[in-house]
Parts: structure tokens; sequence; C-alpha cells
């Protein structure tokens, strides 16, 4: 009988899974690029859906968009898949360390999925919002016993992911995860991975800000997805330089990872 490990080692040494999960690197590279380009425009006084939901309507009105979506979903899911085996092969000797990277992992696989059934809503002609879909999940919790604390815990969890993002991006942490490529490329992919990182991370963590801010306020209305969250930005101080910054952060996220989809170790 086949055990999980071996299946998911036979999964590894594919050379069409790997193919097909740094396509996934691609497709999500352009998902970014989109959304930064959507903030920018906002911020030049443009409008526009700056989320996952706005970059698979945006997809879809180019020629060949629908083709376009489905194989942004093909691919997402297979690089879900390979965020899975990796858990499931995880080696870290330190059983503590082991089950933390394990967790990451299946979380990012998680999101990967998320995106990619957007992406599947739009091939098939529908659409979704974020947004409501946050202030929906809000007001449900509300209406809970502690659903205002639970929403609070989710609040601090996602903004403590953006810090997670903003600190791999400082300690350059994710380089270990790149295959070398020579000196000149090393040093573009790496700029744009601190920058990249450091960016989507203030994005997630303005999006866990909102769900506090929701539960303090006992009001679901002020909960809101990665659009809400960027176009808060724009309503500081200085706001429209800041959206057009973590714009421009966003679409070099969306760079490096197609420049990742090359050089990822897997």
């Amino acid at each position: 009988m086949t055990t999980p490990k071996a299946a998911a080692r036979a999964a590894e040494d594919s050379t069409g899974f790997r193919i097909a999960a740094r396509i996934g690197y691609i497709v999500l590279g352009i998902i970014h690029l989109v959304i930064g380009g959507i903030a920018i425009s906002i911020a030049t006084g443009g409008v526009g859906v700056a989320d996952q939901s706005g970059a698979m309507e945006q997809i879809r009105a180019v020629p060949a968009g629908v083709v376009l979506l489905w194989v942004t979903a093909l691919g997402l899911v297979a690089l879900a898949a390979w965020q899975i085996i990796e858990a499931i092969l995880e080696r870290d000797p330190e059983t503590a360390k082991k089950w933390g990277k394990r967790a990451k992992l299946v979380g990012t696989a998680i999101v990967y999925l998320a995106i990619a059934g957007t992406a599947i809503v739009y091939a098939l002609g529908g659409r979704s919002d974020s947004s409501e879909t946050a202030q929906t999940f809000s007001a449900q919790l509300m209406a809970a016993p502690a659903g205002v604390f639970v929403i609070g815990l989710v609040g601090v969890g996602i903004a403590a992911i953006g810090v997670a993002f903003v600190v791999r991006g400082v300690t350059r942490r994710f380089e270990k995860n790149l295959r070398r490529p020579n000196e000149v490329a090393r040093k573009g992919i790496v700029t744009f991975g601190v920058v990249g990182y450091i960016a989507k991370g203030i994005a997630v963590a303005i999006v866990g800000i909102l769900f506090v801010v929701a539960a303090v306020a006992h009001d679901p209305e002020n909960a809101g997805g990665l659009d809400t969250a960027l176009h808060s930005l724009a309503q500081l101080p200085f706001g429209t330089v800041i959206l057009w910054v973590v714009g421009a952060g966003l679409g070099i996220y969306g760079l490096f990872c197609i420049a990742r989809a090359r050089y990822a170790r897997m």
C-alpha cells in the first residue's frame, strides 16, 4: 500500500508537476502586477477594485481572458498541491519547528486555492467581492457568542501575517528558498523580494487592522479585504503617495514571483 509520504515523493519527482507549480508562481506574479497597477490607478484618480477579484476582472477582459483564467486556476492549484507535498515531506529534526513549517505551508496552500477559486468563478462568468465577503463574515461572527472577540483575534492574526511578510523582506529570509542565479540577476531578484515583501506585508497588515477596528467598533462595515485596505491608505495624510508606493511595491512583488518561477528551490 502506498503511503502518503511515498506518494508525495513520487509527485515531487514529477517534471510535469514541477512545471505546473512554477506556472503557479508566474500567474501569482501576474495577479500582483495587475493589483499593483489598479492601486496606482486609484492613487492617480482612477477607479478599480484593487484585489484578486479586480485582477480577475481585468484578466477576463483581455483577448483569450477566459483561457488565461483557467490557466491561472490550474497553476495555483498545482502550486497549492506543491505546498501540501512540502508539508508532508518536511524534514526539520525539531518537532515544534517541523509542525510550524507545516502549518505555514498548509496555510499558504489554502490561500492559493482561494485565489484559484476566484479565478474559476470569473472563468465561469461570475464575480465576487472580497470586501462584501469580509463584511458578511464579520456580521455573522458578531451575531455569535464571543463573536466580537473572535473577529479581533482574526484581525490580529492577519496583521501578524502582514508583519511576518515585512520581516521576511527586511531580513531577506526568502533568499534561502531561491537557487543562486548570476550576481547581477541575484541583486535584482533580492531587491524585488525585499521591496515586494514589505509592500505586501503593509497591505495585509492593514486588512488585519480593519478587522480589529470592526471588532472594537462592533461594526462589520469597518471590515474589508485588500481593496478596502488600499482605499483606506488614500485617506491618510500623503495617502496618494503612500498608495502609489504600496501599489508599485505590489507590482514589484509580482515581478519577484515571476522570477521565483525560474529560481525557486523545488
